[in-house]
């Protein structure tokens, strides 16, 4: 059992919790992720980037967004409150190493497995720029921790409520023009990844991209995050979840993201009207 220690709601959808977990703790390690699985008649497991880890205090933090179903009643879940089952640390750790200047991007929720990859770049003694973006002031997360990283941390929204207006490839690509930028990390949405990783090619630039958001059951045992990667099939929870940005098929990423859209929008306000269990999802 996991309890919660801490709950936060970062923005309208979106959620933070800390969990005890000591050996999860101990051993995590940036880009690695856990299962959940919150109990009772919603056992859906829930693959979740460990979001930050305290291995004095024997806790880790995961970030989710209220998208179905499950991610819906785990929102629902408060301080004290137990976890039925969180297995981890999973998948391959980010690959770190000095490369000189990483620009770190992150998209809505991606600012919150981007923060440990950042902090850990840093750590490695890299210079790291970052740079976040959202639709609105409303939906930007972690902007004081990733501060913390970047004093100079460049924010994005679509429609100027907050920071500059625009999306995350407009700064992205003013740094790199200057010529001194090594490596890019993005995580975030597909499309939005897909187009700094096209900015990061154009200027000769190596990325690194994150695609947790396409993971299932996180063993690689239902093969729902088969994803082509430079031709060839790559499970997302077993082979990454980071991958050499330029090598992704982002297309049928997309297309695939896609297929249970409807259904998870359906299961979600369903549980808004306080009927999942009598529907027995």
């Amino acid at each position: 059992m996991y309890r919660i220690v801490r709950k936060e709601q970062l923005s309208a959808e979106v959620f933070s919790m800390e969990i005890e977990a000591p050996m999860i703790a101990r051993e995590r390690k940036a880009g690695q992720f856990v299962i959940v699985q919150k109990g009772g008649d919603f056992n859906e497991r829930i693959p979740l980037t460990i979001a930050d880890a305290d291995p004095a205090k024997g806790t880790i933090t995961i970030v989710f967004q209220r998208v179905g179903a499950s991610t819906f009643l785990l929102g629902e879940m408060n301080e004290g409150d137990v976890i039925e089952n969180v297995l981890g640390p999973l998948g391959t750790p980010t690959h770190i190493e000095k490369y000189g200047k990483v620009v770190c991007v992150g998209g809505g929720i991606g600012v919150a497995p981007l923060y440990p990859i950042a902090q850990t770049m840093k750590a490695a003694g890299n210079d790291v720029k970052v740079i976040i973006g959202a639709r609105t002031k409303e939906l930007i997360i972690e902007e004081d921790r990733m501060r913390e990283i970047d004093p100079d941390l460049t924010i994005v929204t679509d429609d100027g409520s907050y920071g500059e207006k625009g999306v995350v490839t407009v700064p992205l690509k003013a740094m790199l023009d200057k010529g001194d930028v090594d490596h890019v990390v993005a995580i975030g949405p597909a499309v939005m990844m897909k187009f700094c990783v096209k900015t990061a090619v154009e200027a000769g630039v190596p990325s690194t991209v994150s695609l947790n958001s396409i993971m299932i059951d996180g063993t690689g045992m239902c093969g729902g995050c088969r994803v082509d990667i430079g031709g060839e099939m790559k499970f997302v929870c077993v082979d990454g979840p980071e991958f050499d940005g330029s090598l992704v098929n982002w297309d049928n990423l997309m297309m695939r993201q896609r297929t249970y859209r409807s259904q998870e929008t359906k299961d979600n306000e369903k549980c808004r009207g306080g009927i999942c269990g009598r529907l027995g999802l």
